[in-house]
């Protein structure tokens, strides 16, 4: 089970970051789902692992987008990206080349928003199946749908996305 989580603890954080927009948050939800997993299904067969993950992942989002949604309202939250920690954000060792960089990060934030447009079912489907990798059996198993959902999510998403980021995404 623990080489299971180190192998999708990334992933995983990007895909919540993506839902969430916040790093702390998604941290939170990636640490519940995982404490989730083990807890309650670490003796199911090690394929059902990647599916069941990712439900428990995607529920743990939805939760936490419902209680900032209702915070905000209550409390008028708005967040301040100044307060964001320099630490964090600042490139690592392997920002070799400055320039490839900044493009990429250009086109994450591009994506992130093209991404943050559709509807939660096409979010979810495009980042289960283009991001992660996942076939669409283990995509349907994630999200509690069937196969032709998922088919017909992922092609309306890719869609959208082929009309909003052009040549960028093939």
């Amino acid at each position: 089970m623990n080489e299971f989580l180190a192998s999708i603890e990334v992933r995983a954080f990007r895909i919540a970051e993506l839902r969430l927009g916040d790093r702390d948050s998604a941290h939170d939800a990636v640490q519940d789902a995982m404490l989730k997993l083990v807890t309650n299904y670490s003796e199911r067969p090690e394929s059902e692992w990647t599916p069941l993950f990712y439900r428990i992942l995607a529920n743990r989002v939805h939760d936490f987008q419902r209680r900032t949604s209702l915070h905000r309202r209550l409390f008028m939250d708005e967040r301040d990206p100044e307060l964001a920690d320099p630490v964090e954000s600042s490139p690592g060792p392997e920002a070799d080349n400055p320039a490839r960089e900044l493009e990429d990060e250009a086109l994450w934030q591009d994506f992130s928003g093209a991404l943050a447009q559709l509807p939660v079912r096409q979010q979810e489907t495009l980042i289960f199946r283009l991001l992660e990798g996942m076939s669409v059996t283990e995509t349907a198993l994630a999200m509690d749908c069937s196969e032709g959902t998922v088919k017909t999510q992922y092609s309306r998403a890719m869609e959208r996305m082929r009309s909003v980021l052009g040549s960028h995404l093939s």
